[in-house]
């Protein structure tokens, strides 16, 4: 079955909000569909890569310094067995958030457990997890190299990212019969450089575990980047989704008319993160924005045409969900909720 979203409105992850209940019921008010909020001001615990790292062998956390490492030295055979045990045993559980690391999580589950599914949107609901790039790039070991580099914690990574996921696909599906679950990459804006020795392959494959995880719940798969990259390498791979900045770089996803189209034939839908995440916000208005998006797809409606591929503009449109650029951890609580107010405006405008 095809998702047409056409417009519908979602969050990305981080708030800067200390009170997870009130925000929740508030998310649950005024987005279309409601995702959990990642709190990183609350405690370390939320930062998006202490989040997910529970469980994982060899992992430390430094709550005095907010720091995370993993412990590489000597024999690691003991605890990657403890690991994959838990792993082959599906113990699904033992792979879920607590309320320590993600207090929003179960925020937002009690509010959607007190509000009535009102109509078709709000039987959607959200969550994210860190994706096994991001998080293996820059999670080091005691030495400073990447986690990602040694394949035996790569593995694992992936595994623990995968089995998040299916846990919060089958926790959110309590509540709510669809759900999508987001794998945010970051890290992928720096995919081709020299800070990244990851092949194309490796990206997709590592990525494509994650979101089999996901549809395997009945899940659909998102994946977020919150800069510039190589979108070839994200449409190559079996996301549902492709959540793009499309404040900053719309115009970049015009440069892949040919793989957005294969995208797009398999049922994708884009996640246009064009509503600003900062002090931007007090200058530019639902209409702005909505005129902004429209000239972008129409541009990669062109540029398709040009390369004998054909996109239209009004498939663009159904295709759609709108979200802020990144998320709000990092700005003021005003500012979130002005983002919260223009991407309503936003919503309801195109959809009209």
């Amino acid at each position: 079955m095809t998702f047409e979203p056409q417009f519908l409105t979602t969050t990305v992850g981080s708030f800067p909000h200390l009170d997870g209940a009130a925000l929740c019921r508030h998310l649950v008010e005024v987005v279309d569909i409601p995702a959990w909020p990642q709190l990183p001001r609350r405690t370390f615990y939320e930062n998006m890569y202490v989040q997910y790292s529970d469980g994982l062998p060899r992992i430390v956390l430094d709550n005095e310094h907010e720091k995370i490492t993993f412990d590489t030295s000597g024999d690691l055979s003991e605890d990657l067995e403890a690991f994959y045990t838990r792993y082959l045993a599906e113990d699904i559980e033992s792979f879920g958030l607590t309320p320590q690391y993600s207090t929003g999580f179960f925020n937002l589950l009690d509010a959607l457990q007190q509000s009535k599914i009102k109509n078709q949107k709000s039987e959607i609901v959200k969550g994210q997890v860190t994706g096994p790039i991001s998080l293996g790039l820059t999670v080091t070991d005691q030495n400073l190299r990447a986690s990602l580099y040694n394949d035996m914690l790569a593995d694992a990574i992936v595994k623990q990212v995968a089995m998040n996921a299916r846990w919060q696909v089958q926790k959110l599906k309590a509540a709510r019969p669809n759900v999508i679950i987001f794998v945010d990459e970051p890290y992928m804006a720096s995919f081709g450089s020299a800070y990244i020795s990851l092949s194309r392959e490796q990206v997709i494959t590592m990525l494509d575990e994650v979101f089999a995880a996901i549809h395997q719940e009945g899940g659909l798969a998102g994946t977020h980047c919150c800069g510039n990259t190589d979108w070839s390498v994200l449409l190559a791979t079996t996301v549902d989704i492709l959540n793009l900045d499309a404040y900053g770089f719309l115009e970049s996803l015009a440069l892949y008319p040919t793989e957005l189209r294969g995208f797009l034939d398999r049922g994708g839908v884009i996640a246009w993160g064009i509503v600003p995440n900062n002090e931007e916000i007090y200058k530019v208005t639902a209409e702005g924005l909505a005129q902004r998006l429209r000239q972008g797809m129409a541009l990669i409606s062109e540029k398709a045409r040009g390369r004998g591929v054909t996109i239209t503009t009004e498939e663009l449109a159904k295709r759609s969900l709108l979200v802020p650029n990144c998320g709000l951890g990092s700005t003021t609580i005003e500012v979130a909720e002005q983002v919260l107010v223009v991407l309503a405006e936003l919503g309801k405008l195109l959809r009209s």
